[in-house]
């Protein structure tokens, strides 16, 4: 079995997805499955060519994730004839995706996170032109054939059967973590309650509401502090935040860390008192479920996927605003936690699933 995947970013960069994938290719690999990656050379420093733990890395040149979508068409549609499957993700990957699998007749596969419909009009920091555009290439990019869609959680899956796929065409497989690697973190008791958010820098993200809030806590004379862990990139983003962050005089409460390493960030999120996750929308979210593994409380914004995905302790906003946000993390202050039995999803059930998918899938085709 040789499979393909294409995927808009890979490992160095970090993200959620990008450690799903990452481990899913090298536990392929572990299991004599031939993977070559297609990927995006997101930094100059970075080789064109490498092998990483038996799985085939090849960077193409496209550091802007729009000429990725538009020119990586040919470099995959040279490899996808040597492969007997394509797997992409949903957004900027998906259409060279496509194209590759059409033209040589390759099954293709596509692992849609979240999708967004008319809430593209409702998120912040990008003008009414470029949510349009968006709104338009998620329409275009569910409308393509593609053989399977596999859905990240429940809700998710329902929003593809909302947009028009086929249920008969989607298969749910939850994304997971190893446990293992949460294990060590010690908390140190402190007096001062300090939340904390972490993730990439996102629209959906509800950094807008974030920092509303805040700013209302801090009106009402609240204590706490709040750490923000956010990476560099989009260098226009962070430094939109930090601005914000300055006009709303939010700088001696908030501090604002970046880059770290799995072992500091970790060990930062199991010394908070909450993590927030005040987000639009979730396709599944594993903030949430990092933060349930080291037995961190959420406060969380409930929509999308985390009704399903937050367990444990957490304090769920009522609605979705500002103050709403504020409320909830005055509960989370005042220790009003709500509690439910907390839910695992484990990254070994999460690699199964796909082998068997892809095995299935093979040999349904091969029959």
């Amino acid at each position: 079995m040789k499979i393909l995947f294409i995927l808009e970013n890979y490992y160095p960069y970090i993200g959620g997805v990008e450690t799903l994938f990452k481990t899913l290719c090298e536990a392929l690999a572990k299991d004599n499955i031939s993977v070559t990656v297609l990927t995006n050379k997101f930094s100059v420093d970075l080789k064109n060519k490498e092998d990483i733990n038996n799985v085939k890395i090849i960077r193409l040149p496209f550091r802007n994730r729009y000429l990725f979508t538009f020119l990586a068409g040919f470099a995959a549609i040279k490899h996808a004839r040597k492969h007997d499957l394509i797997h992409t993700t949903s957004y900027n990957a998906g259409i060279p995706s496509f194209i590759a699998g059409f033209l040589t007749r390759t099954k293709t596969i596509i692992t849609f996170h979240e999708v967004w419909g008319k809430l593209w009009f409702k998120l912040p920091f990008m003008n009414k032109i470029v949510l349009t555009f968006h709104f338009l290439f998620e329409w275009f990019l569910l409308r393509l054939p593609f053989h399977k869609f596999i859905a990240v959680s429940d809700f998710t899956a329902d929003s593809l059967i909302d947009a028009g796929i086929n249920k008969s065409k989607i298969i749910r497989i939850y994304n997971g973590i190893d446990y293992n690697d949460f294990a060590n973190f010690t908390k140190v008791k402190s007096d001062k309650f300090t939340f904390t958010y972490f993730g990439r820098l996102g629209i959906s993200k509800g950094l807008d509401i974030l920092l509303n809030a805040i700013e209302i806590l801090k009106a009402q004379n609240k204590t706490f502090d709040f750490n923000l862990i956010i990476p560099t990139l989009p260098a226009s983003f962070n430094d939109k935040i930090r601005g914000l962050i300055a006009q709303k005089n939010l700088s001696e409460i908030i501090s604002i860390h970046s880059d770290l390493s799995r072992n500091i960030l970790f060990n930062k999120v199991a010394n908070s008192s909450a993590v927030v996750i005040p987000s639009y929308s979730e396709g599944f979210c594993y903030t949430a479920v990092e933060s349930m593994a080291l037995n961190v409380p959420i406060v969380t914004s409930n929509m999308g996927a985390l009704k399903e995905v937050v367990s444990g302790k957490y304090v769920k906003m009522k609605n979705y605003s500002a103050q709403s946000l504020a409320d909830a993390m005055q509960r989370a202050l005042e220790g009003k936690w709500e509690t439910i039995p907390l839910k695992k999803f484990q990254l070994k059930t999460t690699i199964n699933e796909y082998i068997q998918f892809y095995k299935q899938l093979l040999n349904r085709t091969n029959a």
